[in-house]
């Protein structure tokens, strides 16, 4: 199985997993997540990965998706996987959002895992750009 793991400051990780949930089926066994809230040490972060990674057998990869390159969560769960022995099966991302994120988790299991996610960052990029209405003038003139 591939695993999506989410991770975050703040409540976006849980966040942006109860959106891909809603979008791709509810409560996806495959897409798990865990956030570093506010005055939480690292130490205890790294437990909750620890915690969420006990799933992972053998075969099975992890997709790691984090808010920021260089932040607390990535580097944490990386250096976790890694004390785990899964850094060999696992790809991380920096800069997650929830086109990005739906796009792995609905095709993960169609590709190899690098294909995966060369396609779902290219439709990430393409959902960034300006969304402009124009206004309309004639209330202006009320």
């Amino acid at each position: 199985m591939k695993y999506v793991l989410l991770v975050s400051h703040g409540e976006f990780a849980p966040g942006l997993r109860s959106a891909v949930c809603m979008l791709a089926g509810e409560d996806r066994e495959d897409v798990l997540a865990t956030s570093l809230k506010d005055g939480m040490g690292a130490n205890e972060f790294a437990e909750n990965v620890k915690e969420l990674l006990k799933v992972v057998k053998e075969d099975d990869e992890i997709i790691l998706f984090a808010d920021l390159i260089g932040g607390s969560p990535l580097s944490t769960a990386a250096n976790v996987i890694a004390e785990l022995g899964l850094l060999s099966r696992t790809k991380m991302v920096g800069g997650m959002n929830l086109p990005l994120v739906i796009t792995t988790v609905l095709s993960k299991d169609d590709d190899d895992t690098s294909s995966v996610l060369t396609e779902a960052l290219e439709a990430a990029i393409g959902q960034l750009h300006e969304f402009k209405v124009e206004a309309d003038d004639e209330d202006e003139d009320l």
